[in-house]
């Protein structure tokens, strides 16, 4: 049987301004620094919590279609930390989610109206990395939403998420040079996904890359800016300073020192040869791609076969993984431990976590 097939409309460029703005990309990339630079550029409503509602309440509890889930995936969220953070009234919130909610955008957009209300906001943006894995849905929910796709370099991707310990290779490829190869290949793997489902709706979805937003603040924003119809005006945005630009989550920052004034190309220092030749041999097309230049010549960085092998199993095993925690009863289980990590401002992985 075929898959359905649904329409969207494109953000109109006069209601561009007023359109919802989702801020995704793998994690460790600079999704929170540039969400919290939306907020302080003014007229955004603040809202620093997370709506898990694609990937944990509705593969928990089912479709909003039913009243009974609505229910459910009410009574749960209702004792999350991303609804404390709303500052809403929770009766006035129940019943306008239990009467108008019938699918995950419909969700997204009763919370986020409300917080934008009740702060007089113009306008909302919605900051999750794991969006890239849900793209389709929410545009199919929520016609007018535009995506902004952070990317920023596969090395220092790998570097960061293996030092926090965020995402969980298999268990054979836990030595350091393994582990950081599989982590590349997620970090390959989530970009995939997120420009291969953005770029169905092109007119709506944009890509930013890290080291832009950092060396070229003004020129990047003003791109962005444009894109979303917003005056994403810098010295404003700095003054503000709110989140992220005043306060770093870099996880280097108990180092302090240089780490913490320039957080572009670490890797260069901390990566070992043998793990940057495993690295760009496994990942050096997809670096390419989003123009980062590979530092060794292809003589010091053959393919072996252990990268081959990775390189087949892994958009697999994450993909497999994915699937499972959407549609089957385990999945949907261990989703429910993931609403404890809403107090992180960027949490690990989890849509990849064990």
């Amino acid at each position: 049987m075929r898959g359905k097939i649904f329409r969207v409309s494109t953000a109109s460029l006069t209601n561009r301004k007023h359109a919802p703005v989702f801020v995704m990309g793998c994690h460790r990339s600079g999704t929170n620094l540039l969400y919290d630079m939306l907020l302080s550029s003014g007229g955004f409503a603040i809202y620093r919590g997370f709506l898990p509602i694609y990937k944990i309440l509705i593969p928990r509890f089912g479709s909003m279609e039913s009243r009974a889930n609505r229910e459910k995936i009410l009574e749960t969220w209702l004792r999350s930390k991303g609804f404390r953070r709303t500052g809403l009234d929770a009766e006035q919130l129940s019943a306008r989610i239990l009467n108008e909610c019938r699918n995950g955008g419909d969700f997204i957009r009763v919370v986020m109206d409300s917080v934008a209300r009740s702060q007089q906001a113009l306008r909302w943006a919605v900051y999750d990395p794991d969006n890239v894995l849900h793209v389709e849905r929410v545009k199919r929910d929520i016609p007018n939403a535009l995506f902004v796709h952070i990317i920023r370099d596969g090395r220092d991707i790998a570097l960061s998420l293996k030092k926090m310990g965020g995402f969980a290779p298999l268990p054979w490829d836990r030595g350091q040079t393994d582990s950081l190869v599989a982590t590349a290949l997620y970090w390959e793997w989530m970009i995939h996904r997120g420009r291969t489902a953005g770029r169905k709706f092109a007119a709506d979805y944009i890509e930013i890359r890290y080291e832009n937003l950092i060396t070229n603040p003004h020129e990047t924003l003003g791109k962005l800016g444009g894109f979303i119809d917003h005056d994403l005006d810098y010295d404003r945005i700095q003054r503000a300073g709110l989140g992220r630009l005043s306060e770093t989550n870099s996880s280097f920052r108990e180092e302090g020192g240089q780490e913490k004034i320039n957080p572009l190309g670490r890797w260069k220092e901390r990566m070992a040869h043998a793990d940057v030749a495993a690295i760009e041999a496994t990942v050096g097309a997809c670096l390419l791609e989003n123009g980062y230049e590979l530092s060794l010549p292809a003589t010091e960085r053959p393919r072996g076969l252990r990268q081959s092998w990775m390189r087949g199993m892994y958009p697999a095993f994450l993909g497999g993984k994915l699937w499972m925690k959407l549609h089957t009863p385990v999945g949907r289980l261990a989703n429910m431990s993931a609403l404890e990590l809403e107090e992180e401002p960027e949490p690990v992985a989890e849509s990849v976590r064990s």
